[in-house]
């Protein structure tokens, strides 16, 4: 069962890195262009930056998944139904990451939205995802099970990579194919990818057992009900909103980072492409390395503490961002945000399953708040950085980035060690 639950980190995680973080944002960066070539496209009658319009879309996602997501949630669990949500989820997901092969300069709607949906799909999964975890695995065994997951998903999305880009580097292997047609043939294997192995934990994971009766009364209405319930008892429980703040804001960096590190290489620093596909290979063997570090720590330390440090790390990483401008500052800057990257992420989604009230069953309706904090912010902060570059350049948004992770940093620091803090449902 663990190891099923795992093995969705596995399925997903190459949409995050070929779609979201590597060969797609640089095929984007060379397809979304006018007639002349230049990065100024119509879209929606409005005259925009190619790299806004990637950020915006990210954000556009985001914003959707964020109204949808809590009402899904609280449905699955007044239903029983989790997985139900997550395959389908899933299936639009990867049927968008096929659309995307369509996508080219002629087809610039086609590639926008079926990006948009692909993010929608990919984000609205990993709620159901995520609130499996508190029902498969004890408290003390959070941290390391989740860390487990991202490690394997940073793996499986790293075998996949090298196979893409054995495409673009040694095209003779196959027949002399085009930089464009490998791209396109890579968000072939994305949807291929993810839909397969996603059948694994489709199998294994159990939904929560209700009766009959339940499952046909009417889910919409009592999903809202449900939803009502749980958003009452979440704002009775102080630790976990002060854990939701701290999360929105340093998540907000993490994520705006994550969706456009990959542009600011291609846009702002012009490097070439396969340097930038080889820069993410090094960025996720390295968290690997940083999940499993970082899980060790908050062992020692306490996951907030453990999540101090590495969201102060992050304000020192951006305030570096800003002076970087040639290839190898970027490869060490890119080394950084690896460690860390790997850390923020497993540590963040363990920490709230530690703080959920020990007799809740409605795990798919905390975690659905705990996926709207983070679409909220990744909203927030990739519009933020799409308008700040649109209205005075990409480095320039950098330094928003700065901010959100030091206000992240103090925010933590009023959230007590969840070592010894129980959490219960308020009477």
């Amino acid at each position: 069962m663990l190891n099923a639950w795992c093995m969705y980190d596995w399925a997903n995680s190459v949409h995050a890195l070929v779609i979201v973080s590597s060969i797609f944002p640089i095929y984007f960066s060379n397809t979304a262009v006018n007639a002349q070539g230049g990065e100024i496209v119509e879209f929606l009658g409005f005259n925009i930056k190619n790299s806004a319009l990637f950020s915006l879309t990210v954000s556009a996602a985001f914003l959707l998944i964020a109204f949808l997501s809590p009402v899904f949630g609280a449905i699955a669990d007044y239903s029983g139904r989790k997985k139900l949500f997550m395959k389908g989820f899933v299936y639009l997901g990867s049927v968008c990451c096929l659309l995307l092969y369509f996508f080219n300069r002629d087809h610039l709607y086609l590639g926008v939205f079926a990006f948009m949906f692909s993010l929608i799909g990919w984000s609205g999964s990993i709620v159901f995802y995520n609130a499996y975890l508190p029902e498969i695995a004890t408290e003390d065994r959070f941290d390391k099970l989740s860390a487990r997951g991202f490690t394997m998903g940073y793996i499986g999305s790293v075998l996949l990579l090298i196979f893409n880009l054995t495409m673009l580097t040694m095209p003779q292997w196959y027949g002399g194919i085009s930089s464009g047609t490998a791209c396109k043939i890579s968000f072939l294997t994305v949807g291929i990818w993810w839909l397969g192995f996603a059948q694994i934990p489709f199998h294994y994971l159990e939904d929560k057992k209700v009766s009959n009766g339940e499952r046909n009364k009417d889910w919409i209405w009592n999903g809202f009900k449900e939803l009502k319930k749980v958003f009452a008892q979440l704002k009775q429980i102080p630790i976990l909103k002060r854990f939701l703040l701290a999360f929105f804001f340093y998540n907000m960096g993490a994520q705006t980072v994550m969706y456009l590190g990959t542009i600011f290489g291609s846009s702002e620093l012009h490097l070439p492409d396969n340097s930038l596909i080889v820069t993410i290979l090094l960025l996720q063997i390295l968290a690997i390395f940083g999940a499993y570090v970082f899980a060790n720590l908050s062992a020692k330390l306490g996951n907030t503490k453990a999540l101090m440090l590495i969201a102060g790390v992050w304000v020192v990483i951006c305030i570096c961002a800003y002076f970087v401008y040639t290839e190898i500052e970027f490869y060490v800057l890119a080394s950084a945000i690896g460690l860390v990257m790997g850390g923020i992420q497993s540590l963040s989604r363990s920490t709230y399953a530690k703080l959920l009230p020990e007799e809740t069953t409605d795990t798919a309706s905390y975690f659905s708040f705990y996926d709207v904090t983070d679409k909220i912010s990744t909203f927030l902060g990739t519009s933020i950085f799409g308008l700040v570059d649109q209205a005075f350049g990409m480095r320039n948004s950098i330094l928003v980035l700065v901010l959100v992770f030091f206000a992240g940093v103090l925010m933590l620091s009023k959230i007590p060690s969840q070592k010894t803090y129980k959490v219960v449902l308020p009477a």
